[in-house]
């Protein structure tokens, strides 16, 4: 087994992070890695429909990006919302940290804003004087090595084309390869998992069994359940997706419709019980993202197919290229 951090390393020359999306959603590349055969093919996601069978059956993620990153007033201090925690009172994420200690004040749309306290991980609990719409002046939380803030083009972009339940702060970024289009060519379903910052949280511990994942908030409807339970093979679009698939709760080997939340960490020698195939994009180095689709595909397999990927001068991360894992 590889339990250590820097198993899961890899160096990306930092012009292969996609700072943009391309012209049209479909347009990315398709990497499919064949496990039974250790083989990788160079395709483009239009040729997906091309690759699945009859019975087989897409399960996308439909949570909604919130528009939660603001600025203070006055333009120094970045707040990322994360969770209402009650009237008027928000647990954040601000940068910079050195400037927003407790018992200091902002204001946002000329609102007073006071850190109550820092908890963990260095987030803030921010106290507003009056409740305000977070989200009607806020952006789109683009990831940090994307290198610059949200514009118009992300409002629509940094969004799949069937988003329909608020509450991720995140995008689930293999879904954003898809139009309506694409859609209608292949048979699928719907989860929801709101997309939370532990997702994304750095691995600190070099054996990364000791890594913890944060509580995020997912669904599966009874329309979903039933049609993901008399599928042939399962594709998990997204690591989102997997994820909810392999914690629910089932009886008798069937999904269950359920509300719920789910810690958990998939990594290598983790084995699946529900997911045949997986639609993803290419993660950072040590990030539990990649430690993910090691467990599916296998570390070595993984780290050979990204070798590859950046020979071929793929684009990576959240508006990068994609892999198909079969």
């Amino acid at each position: 087994m590889n339990s250590n951090l820097n198993d899961y390393n890899y160096f990306l020359p930092r012009e292969l992070i996609a700072s943009r999306p391309l012209p049209k959603r479909d347009d990315s590349r398709m990497m499919v890695l064949h496990r039974a055969t250790q083989t990788i093919e160079h395709r483009s996601f239009r040729d997906l429909k091309n690759l699945l069978g009859p019975g087989d059956l897409l399960v996308l993620n439909d949570t909604r990006v919130l528009a939660a990153r603001r600025f203070s007033d006055d333009g120094t201090i970045e707040f990322l919302f994360l969770e209402q925690l009650g009237p008027a009172r928000w647990k954040c994420l601000v940068k910079p940290g050195c400037k927003m200690r407790a018992g200091s004040t902002t204001a946002i749309d000329g609102v007073t804003a006071r850190v109550e306290k820092i908890v963990a991980e260095g987030a803030r609990i921010i106290v507003l004087d009056r409740d305000i719409d977070i989200y009607a002046r806020g952006s789109m939380p683009l990831p940090p090595y994307i290198g610059r803030v949200s514009d118009t083009e992300d409002e629509a972009r940094y969004q799949t084309v069937f988003a329909q339940k608020a509450g991720a702060i995140a995008a689930p970024t293999a879904g954003l390869h898809f139009t309506a289009e694409t859609l209608r060519e292949v048979r699928h379903t719907f989860i929801t998992l709101h997309v939370g910052v532990g997702t994304f949280r750095p691995v600190l511990t070099d054996n990364i069994a000791e890594h913890r994942m944060d509580e995020e908030q997912f669904s599966v409807s009874e329309e979903a359940a039933d049609i993901i339970n008399q599928a042939h093979r399962l594709v998990a679009v997204g690591t989102t997706t997997a994820r909810v698939l392999e914690s629910a709760k089932r009886c008798q080997g069937k999904l269950m419709p359920q509300n719920g939340s789910t810690d958990i960490f998939i990594y290598p020698p983790f084995e699946f019980q529900i997911i045949d195939a997986l639609l993803t994009n290419f993660h950072l180095p040590r990030s539990t993202l990649l430690m993910l689709v090691s467990a599916f595909a296998g570390r070595e397999f993984i780290l050979r197919a990204y070798a590859e990927a950046i020979r071929g001068r793929y684009r990576f991360y959240s508006y990068g290229d994609c892999m198909l894992i079969i």
